[in-house]
């Protein structure tokens, strides 16, 4: 088996923990033309933040509404702000202090995660993440999705990969936690490149991996291939296959932070058998124990 997010949680904070997911209003240099103006071709109009709070209100009003939502799941437990949608490091210094500090502010809060790209950390970023995981424990989540050239391309990433191992470097030489997205079901990708995308992402040194199923939302780019043909989406049982492939690689020392992903109901296209959250992760959860 594995080490599940839970169990990593208990262990270092001793209680359960949830993440309330919250939204600054950042926006990302893939969407902004600095790298590029579409985005990622999977990505949704809310940057991967469909279940975030709305940044209509200050933090600690998103953080207060978020923690209401998931109360009766954690009536004792503490929490962790999570930065989630779009790249939560692309602002100036000042800015990025001021809501970072601002989130780890209340008591009930007892960590900091942070959703970003990888060539979105500069070295005085860094510092200021390294001085704030002093007070409490701080991650950061890089969005690596694959390593090979062709899906990288095919899904507008922006970035070379060697950008992602220097991030990851430079990030855990200050002692900060490391958390990879890899998706599982790219277009054209068999399960001997999604087990070398994971491999990679262990020799870099990241602590801990999110897989994500390849879903299609509506208004994505992702949703014209899918309609035209281009692509099949994998079938709950493929995707168990390849999650267990990687999963085998991982050392017991990385944490599986998640064995899936999933968009909002309104918006998905394909597939639908993963609208059904909880009998795909009981079928997971069965399968990976075989």
């Amino acid at each position: 088996m594995y080490k599940t997010l839970n169990e990593h949680y208990k262990e270092k904070f001793g209680c359960k923990v949830y993440k309330l997911s919250i939204d600054a209003g950042f926006t990302c240099p893939n969407r902004d033309g600095t790298v590029g103006s579409g985005g990622c071709i999977f990505c949704s109009a809310d940057g991967g933040g469909e279940f975030a709070e709305k940044p209509d209100t200050d933090i600690l009003t998103q953080l207060e509404r978020a923690k209401k939502r998931v109360r009766s799941k954690n009536k004792d437990g503490k929490y962790i702000a999570y930065f989630q949608s779009f790249t939560n490091t692309y602002a100036p210094i000042q800015r990025l202090e001021n809501l970072y500090y601002a989130a780890i502010k209340p008591d009930y809060i007892v960590g900091l995660a942070i959703g970003t790209r990888p060539d979105c950390i500069s070295d005085e970023c860094i510092d200021l993440l390294f001085e704030i995981n002093k007070i409490k424990p701080v991650s950061v989540e890089l969005g690596l999705q694959t390593v090979h050239e062709n899906s990288v391309r095919y899904i507008r990433r922006g970035y070379e990969n060697q950008v992602y191992f220097d991030a990851v470097k430079r990030l855990k030489a200050k002692g900060i936690e490391v958390v990879t997205h890899i998706i599982i079901g790219l277009p054209y990708e068999d399960i001997k490149m999604v087990v070398e995308t994971t491999r990679q992402a262990v020799q870099a040194g990241t602590d801990g991996v999110k897989f994500h199923l390849l879903h299609v939302l509506k208004n994505t780019d992702l949703e014209k291939d899918y309609m035209n043909g281009k692509f099949n989406c994998l079938a709950l049982e493929e995707y168990a296959e390849i999650l267990k492939a990687c999963i085998k690689v991982l050392p017991k020392s990385v944490v599986v932070h998640r064995i899936t992903g999933d968009g909002a109901k309104k918006n998905l296209v394909a597939p639908l058998w993963s609208a059904d959250k909880k009998r795909v992760l009981n079928y997971l959860n069965n399968y990976l124990k075989n």
